[in-house]
């Protein structure tokens, strides 16, 4: 590589690569000793249920009274609605008014 690269007057060479990886990372500790067992998983508290089954109530609550309020909200976007298409409703002439009279083929189909 340097053999094919030009060197410039008063450049310096690049730094040298790490020597090793252990030599990177001094600071890291070494894993712990497994001689612990992790805790054992906390024994059944009746009292945390009181407040688990209270806070269900009011997601509950809070979830019918957003659903009554999207409920109000499309009956009134319903009726909004109706009453625009109401004026075009009168204006639209019937489709059957006139008479559409059908030509006959020009070529008549061969039937084998």
């Amino acid at each position: 590589m340097g053999e094919f690269q030009e060197r410039v007057p008063g450049s310096t060479p690049p730094p040298p690569p790490p020597q090793s990886t252990l030599d990177a990372t001094p600071n890291v500790p070494p894993p712990a000793p497994r001689d612990n067992p992790p805790p054992p998983p906390p024994l059944f508290d009746p009292s945390r249920m009181v407040g688990i089954i209270r806070r269900k109530s009011l997601i509950k609550d809070l979830a019918a009274v957003y659903h009554a309020e999207c409920l109000a909200y499309c009956q009134e976007l319903l009726e909004l609605q109706r009453k625009r298409e109401e004026p075009y409703a009168d204006i639209k002439t019937p489709d059957n008014s006139r008479k559409e009279t059908t030509r006959p083929a020009k070529r008549v189909k061969k039937s084998r």
